[in-house]
């Protein structure tokens, strides 16, 4: 029977190896591709798509930052690193700047004509009032932020904020740490697909019906789907078999990966910068806003106290609470320039990068796993049956090109 095969005959079966083998490849790329892209959704509702990922990025937000919250970082033992000397003498520059502008802007409103013809002398008494307590009330204002921090910073409502005002910044976690995975799940859709193409051959070679290269594509493309998934992910912890050792790709790659989510997260979701800025402007601002209060009027009452003279001009209950209040709502105001003064030692403190890296480094291969899955676990059925759909429309346009 073999002998009645013309040369073309033989290079159309072992093209059915190859030509599977490319469906394979083919059905995993554009799988994975649909997975992450288009980022906004393509075509006329209902018709149309928009990336696994993207079309649910709140959810995917959510499970991207949740292995942040409950395994890696704990808001409370990071600002707890952070010594309040330390960012008093940081800040004390910028402080005595504030305490002389915040004093003469004080003293125009009430008393300008009298302020106007005070001696230098005396002026710069006040002026030194507020200085010499102000270093002091930021230590303990840095208590207070230490003793609050979680009520003033909510961690994972801020990393997933950043996330859903820029969609490709999930992707890019999954595809930067995930980058080895998924360039095996699309190799290995070449290498199974070709192993099932053999098999496919044979069975062809003896049975001939026009349905045969599409099932197969869509038995290739799904098992070549699934099958790289479970590898990716399986066995969770090394296993032998015979001289063989066996360990899921993502485990194996643990410190890499580790290495590759600290850079991201601590350089583009939760920097220095933006961690003070949501403190000051984020839910937590009213929070932060009440501690600071008790503080501000206690440096007032300290220079009321030291500057008699002067103070005594523009003594009265109801004018000393529109002082406070004024002093308080000028250094809330400037407050979010001066406090740049300590970015570099809070984020030489903090140390986010890593201590998310070793954190990560820690996790046990369960754990770990958790933190990839997700973008496959989320649709997870509907990444195969893209595949076997792609697979089995390639099986049909096999068949016509082959053997038409």
């Amino acid at each position: 029977m073999l002998a009645e095969l013309t040369t073309t005959d033989i290079l159309l079966y072992i093209s059915i190896p190859i030509t599977s083998g490319l469906v394979g490849w083919f059905t995993n790329y554009l799988a994975l591709k649909m997975t992450f892209y288009p980022i906004e959704f393509i075509g006329i509702r209902p018709i149309g798509w928009q990336g696994i990922i993207p079309s649910k990025t709140k959810k995917m937000a959510e499970k991207s930052v949740d292995l942040l919250t409950a395994k890696l970082l704990r808001m409370e033992e990071q600002f707890a690193k952070i010594d309040p000397h330390k960012v008093a003498e940081e800040m004390r520059s910028s402080l005595m700047e504030i305490s002389v502008k915040l004093t003469d802007e004080v003293m125009d409103a009430q008393i300008p004509d009298l302020w106007h013809r005070t001696p230098k002398g005396i002026k710069h008494s006040v002026y030194e009032a507020a200085e010499e307590i102000l270093p002091e009330v930021v230590e303990e204002m840095m208590v207070d932020i230490k003793t609050h921090i979680n009520e003033l910073i909510d961690l994972k409502r801020l990393s997933v904020g950043i996330l859903m005002k820029d969609k490709t910044l999930v992707n890019e976690i999954f595809l930067k740490c995930g980058k080895e995975e998924f360039k095996f799940i699309e190799r290995s859709g070449f290498y199974f697909g070709f192993l099932f193409g053999f098999s496919q051959m044979v069975i062809f070679y003896f049975f001939k019906p026009w349905w045969i290269l599409p099932l197969f594509g869509l038995i290739v493309g799904y098992i070549t789907n699934w099958l790289a998934i479970k590898l990716i992910f399986e066995p969770r912890r090394p296993k032998k078999y015979g001289p063989l050792v066996l360990q899921g790709l993502f485990q194996k790659r643990q410190q890499e990966v580790a290495k590759e989510y600290s850079e991201i997260i601590s350089s583009r979701i939760l920097t220095t910068e933006g961690l003070f800025e949501y403190m000051l402007r984020g839910p937590g601002s009213a929070k932060l806003a009440e501690l600071l209060k008790i503080h501000i009027e206690k440096v007032v009452d300290h220079t009321a106290g030291v500057s008699g003279t002067i103070m005594k001009m523009i003594s009265g209950e109801e004018r000393m609470k529109v002082i406070k209040n004024i002093v308080f709502f000028r250094f809330m105001q400037e407050l979010p320039i001066s406090i740049r003064q300590v970015f570099d030692y809070a984020e030489e403190s903090l140390d986010l990068k890593n201590n998310l890296r070793t954190k990560m480094s820690a996790l046990s291969p369960e754990e770990f796993e958790g933190f990839l899955r997700p973008a496959f676990q989320e649709d997870e059925i509907t990444l195969i049956l893209v595949g076997a759909v792609l697979g089995c429309m390639a099986g049909f346009a096999q068949y016509f090109i082959l053997f038409g």
